[in-house]
């Protein structure tokens, strides 16, 4: 059977199959997609259940996804998926010009794909900026560019949460413009159209349309995308259990079924927060010791090869510098990083010297603070 008319089976298949499930654990909700012919889907991206939960949506309609590169270096598991579906690659801290390419060359031949291309999901329930490449993409695919937005999704289960919480989730295409349209748009103009289509404000969405997201963790896993406590100024200290958010300080907020802070003095939401940390760090206004600003047990260096391979070099302690970022024996000169990024929560990986790195930690340590302060450095 050719490859394609075999995924466009096992797409349908698979849409029925997991449509029962999405509605019963996000309460998923979705409009149908009018649009002839082979589409780029772009789509905002807020939990890691979005490909499933934009694919179910799609009402069967088959597309090719672009996911990270992590899940090529599955074993089994990947080629398993590369026969069921074949996911595009996108190697987060790169240029992604492969991934462009792959992605034409499905376009051209009539398929159609779906992007997340803000590159990442959300930390804090506000749409990220795209990337730069995706209106020119977007322009010389010679498709349909179909703009997609994923309602409620973060409440239901954020970027750091570890349970589900079930409120509502809306999925539905924003706009549908056709190839004529997009020749008379410069990729800058197609970036701001399609920024604007999957905007999407978690916390101002609730204050105006309340949907309560029951889930008694709900609160858990917070630390990993918190890293400063508001209470004493310092780094990595904060835990969460149940519905909490506390540190050893004294510090506590109680995170309610609505999404906010009670008390809500001095951030209502995880948004101000964010941003009064991301202040702080940018500051240095801490307590950290010297050029050390602060560090983790137990982190996990390894080298990923181009044909998806891992060489595993170090397995200790990482260490943020002002002017360096250390693990174990490795050293690796701020301005020698040429990109950072994350994968869920648990990988960063980072482009160094012409070689692509992965830091992987398995004890839940906060590998956010050092892809903020690799920013502001």
């Amino acid at each position: 059977m050719d490859p394609y008319r075999r995924h466009v089976w096992i797409y349908r298949f698979l849409s029925v199959l997991v449509r029962p499930v999405l509605r019963a654990k996000f309460n998923l909700s979705g409009e149908k997609l009018q649009a002839d012919g082979p589409f780029l889907l772009v789509s905002n991206h807020v939990t890691g259940w979005d490909p499933l939960l934009v694919g179910v949506c799609l009402g069967g309609r088959q597309a090719y996804f672009v996911a990270s590169e992590h899940i090529f270096r599955l074993g089994l598991l990947t080629k398993v998926l590369h026969w069921l579906l074949a996911p595009i690659p996108r190697r987060k801290a790169s240029t992604g010009m492969d991934t462009v390419k792959a992605c034409l060359r499905h376009l051209h031949a009539g398929h159609s794909v779906c992007l997340f291309a803000e590159g990442e999901q959300c930390w804090d329930g506000r749409t990220d900026p795209i990337f730069p490449a995706t209106g020119k993409l977007a322009k010389s695919s010679g498709a349909a560019l179909v703009t997609f937005r994923l309602e409620g999704g973060y409440l239901s289960l954020p970027r750091w949460g570890k349970h589900i919480c079930r409120g509502a989730v809306h999925g539905h295409p924003v706009g549908v413009y056709s190839p004529e349209e997009l020749k008379k748009l410069t990729p800058q103009e197609i970036n701001a159209l399609i920024e604007r289509d999957i905007a999407e404000d978690a916390w101002e969405r609730q204050r105006q349309r309340p949907v309560r997201y029951r889930g008694k963790r709900r609160a858990e896993g917070m630390e990993r995308a918190l890293y400063a406590c508001p209470g004493c100024r310092r780094i990595g200290t904060l835990r969460t259990d149940r519905d909490r958010v506390f540190c050893p300080c004294g510090f506590e907020r109680r995170y309610t079924e609505y999404g906010f802070f009670e008390p809500r003095e001095p951030f209502e939401t995880l948004a101000d927060w964010d941003l009064w940390q991301r202040e702080l760090l940018r500051a240095r206004d801490f307590a950290h010791e010297g050029d050390l600003l602060f560090q983790d047990e137990g982190l996990e260096l390894k080298r990923i090869q181009s044909d998806h391979r891992e060489e595993l070099l170090a397995l200790g302690t990482l260490r943020q510098f002002e002017d360096r970022l250390d693990c174990a024996d490795w050293r690796f000169p701020l301005p020698e990083i040429r990109s950072m990024a994350m994968v869920q929560t648990h990988l960063l990986l980072f482009s160094s010297g012409g070689n692509y790195y992965q830091l992987r930690s398995s004890t839940g340590v906060n590998l956010r603070k050092y892809l903020e302060i690799w920013k502001e450095l």
